[in-house]
């Protein structure tokens, strides 16, 4: 019982840090916004400050840590698609902390969390409603303008969150675009973020380490030749060879 109240009071805690502060960082992110999109078309520094304030609650909470393997083989002078697992909402933190350039791919309901789904909006992330074709092809012509201007997207291609921690399957659309733009699709691996915030919950789930690993690009040549289908298989399965069963 007492465990219960005190790993709730936590939840409760971080929750109202998370909406105090960012009713501050967002106005930081707004007037960065209005002083650099004339000049920086791919909002560079805005996604910058972002990777901050993502980073910031990793940083401020000490029951969470996080660990980055790899880095060194993200080549920051190139647009990739970047993809890798999804165990938690606590991967986006994760993610942030590369601090390296891309835009996400997220649902549409995200954007429209107050303050945090603005600066969203503010960083021309791109939005998806599963499912609506419509929404599909805007998302396809919306990724293709930011890999044109040279911007990297991010997406999970399994779609949603896997509640047991194994890989769902994963659907196509970063693979199409791969495929398209001809570019090399750079793949990473989560470990440590399902148990730390579970899908379904937002109560405290004590202290947890996570780790995610940069496992490298595969070249567009690798792949030429290759089905997207075959191809989110192969991706899929190397992912995987780096997940931690549980």
């Amino acid at each position: 019982m007492i465990e219960t109240i005190f790993n709730r009071t936590v939840a409760i805690s971080l929750i109202v840090f998370v909406v105090l502060s960012s009713m501050v960082l967002f106005v930081v992110a707004l007037l960065i916004w209005m002083a650099t999109v004339l000049f920086d078309r791919r909002l560079v520094i805005l996604h910058r400050f972002t990777c901050f304030w993502a980073y910031l609650y990793l940083w401020i909470f000490p029951a969470w840590s996080v660990s980055v393997e790899g880095r060194e083989k993200i080549d920051r002078d190139k647009t990739y698609i970047m993809v890798s697992n999804h165990q938690s909402l606590v991967d986006i933190l994760v993610v942030f902390s590369l601090f390296t350039h891309f835009k996400w791919v997220s649902k549409n309901e995200v954007f429209r969390i107050p303050l945090i789904g603005w600066n969203m909006v503010l960083n021309r992330y791109v939005g998806l409603v599963r499912g609506e074709q419509g929404s599909i092809i805007k998302m396809y012509e919306e990724c293709d303008s930011h890999l044109q201007q040279g911007s990297s997207i991010y997406m999970f291609p399994e779609g949603t969150r896997s509640p047991t921690g194994q890989l769902r399957d994963f659907k196509e659309g970063a693979f199409v675009l791969a495929k398209k733009h001809q570019l090399p699709i750079l793949t990473l691996a989560i470990n440590g973020s399902r148990d730390a915030l579970p899908k379904k919950s937002l109560n405290f789930h004590g202290r947890h380490h996570m780790i995610i690993t940069v496992l490298g690009e595969i070249p567009y040549s690798d792949f030429a030749e290759t089905p997207v289908k075959e191809l989110a298989y192969l991706v899929r399965d190397k992912i995987s060879q780096h997940v931690v069963p549980n």
